[in-house]
């Protein structure tokens, strides 16, 4: 079967994300969500939190609930993560969310998932996001160390002198695309052997 997920970007510090949950795996998510977008607007929703989850949002000053779950927290939300340790609690914020028409991701329950969070690299303005469909968290985990490790931390410089040629490069955007392809062609075939 073919993976038929769309990969987008979202500008995060656009939009309401609520986490509900505030262990472990809330924390994990919390931490590559604010690495990703530290200027993410975020609320968590929980009880208590994790030393580890209390430090981030001490760090970041993040909003913070200290409250049980109720659907009313989803209001003028546009992203919830449902990370609690009670599946009966997780499957109710996923039914919520579709009420309230609120795009959710259970976490380690892809059938109730409308999106994954899949593993990413950031090199500057170069950023890759790799999914396995929610099958293989741990292969994803892989492929983004191979290329963190493979990719130059310069790579913010190549992408930054191609901005620059795309503005000065004349024509229209079939002319455009077409120079710019011929030049990042050349690039490619020149690269060093030991990449």
């Amino acid at each position: 079967m073919a993976n038929e997920l769309y990969p987008i970007f979202l500008k995060l510090e656009e939009l309401q994300l609520l986490i509900v949950g505030g262990g472990k795996v809330a924390h994990e998510k919390l931490k590559f969500l604010l690495k990703s977008s530290p200027k993410v607007c975020v609320t968590i929703l929980s009880p208590e939190l994790s030393l580890e989850t209390a430090a981030l949002v001490s760090k970041f000053g993040l909003k913070v609930v200290l409250s049980n779950y109720e659907s009313g927290y989803l209001r003028n939300k546009n992203i919830v993560i449902a990370a609690t340790n009670d599946r009966e609690i997780n499957r109710r914020i996923y039914e919520d969310a579709k009420v309230e028409g609120v795009l959710v991701n259970v976490v380690d329950t892809p059938a109730l998932c409308d999106f994954y969070l899949g593993a990413i690299v950031t090199k500057g303005d170069l950023k890759l996001a790799i999914s396995t469909n929610g099958n293989s968290p741990i292969l994803a985990k892989r492929l983004r160390q191979f290329f963190e490790d493979v990719l130059p931390d310069d790579s913010e410089c190549l992408v930054n002198n191609l901005g620059e040629l795309r503005q000065l490069i004349g024509g229209n955007l079939s002319e455009k695309i077409r120079r710019l392809n011929t030049l990042t062609q050349d690039f490619v075939h020149n690269l060093p052997e030991s990449l």
